[in-house]
């Protein structure tokens, strides 16, 4: 299903020629579909496997939520998720009829129109030398070795623990903008040309501005909120 998607995209024109991914080379996933699994007292068993997965899990599933899909993947860390497709409704909390505006930056991650200034906690510059002295050591190792692979996962380590506190920080942040506002307008920023600017990619790359947007606005759409994307030559700083 996959390979059909990718052809029907190149077809159109919307992107390139399919690329078969290597193993270990890119995030790693297999999608079951209804037929393929059963679930079961919070339990699921895949096909062809005996036993069912121990899963750690991170919430409960909606109460009466029969899932139709699931999705296992593995990280360059080695961590395995599973992803499970529920149909569900989300209840829309009451309208707070504020509005806000976003102004982003890198000494302050955002500087919001009420004044308060949102710290940018620069996840990583915390593990800058230790990644420095990881990618090191992984430069000197022969490839195809299995040294090597143990110096790529140290590496990927420290890749995805920067990751996860970033992704967690700005969850947490964009949770609560959508909850207290009902309009948020942010910069429509292009964060592709900005990070040509070799003095300022890294603090541009770690700061995750279309991360933050994208959870903004899928967020916005759950709880019945507004993101208005405001021209990128419009002078929001003033």
């Amino acid at each position: 299903r996959q390979l059909q998607g990718a052809f029907d995209r190149f077809w159109r024109k919307q992107a390139g020629y399919p690329k078969f991914k290597r193993k270990g080379q890119s995030k790693d996933s297999a999608t079951y579909y209804s037929n393929c699994f059963t679930y079961r007292g919070r339990q699921i068993r895949l096909a062809k496997q005996s036993e069912p997965l121990d899963i750690r899990w991170s919430r409960p599933l909606p109460e009466g939520a029969t899932p139709s899909q699931v999705t296992v993947s593995r990280n360059a860390r080695g961590q395995y998720h599973i992803s499970i497709l529920v149909e569900d409704t989300i209840a829309e909390p009451p309208s707070t009829g504020r509005v806000v505006g976003l102004d982003a930056g890198i000494t302050s991650l955002y500087t919001l129109s009420t004044g308060e200034k949102i710290t940018n906690p620069r996840h990583e510059r915390t593990d800058r030398e230790r990644l420095a002295k990881a990618q090191r050591v992984l430069a000197k190792k022969q490839k195809g070795s299995r040294n090597r692979a143990k110096a790529r996962l140290k590496v990927a380590k420290i890749h995805g623990r920067i990751a996860d506190r970033r992704r967690d920080y700005l969850h947490k942040l964009s949770t609560r903008l959508v909850r207290e506002n009902q309009v948020i307008a942010i910069e429509d920023l292009s964060v592709r040309n900005m990070v040509k600017n070799r003095s300022l990619s890294r603090a541009i790359s770690d700061a995750g501005w279309s991360e933050f947007r994208s959870m903004l606005e899928y967020k916005a759409d759950w709880c019945g909120r507004r993101v208005v994307v405001i021209d990128r030559f419009y002078p929001s700083s003033k």
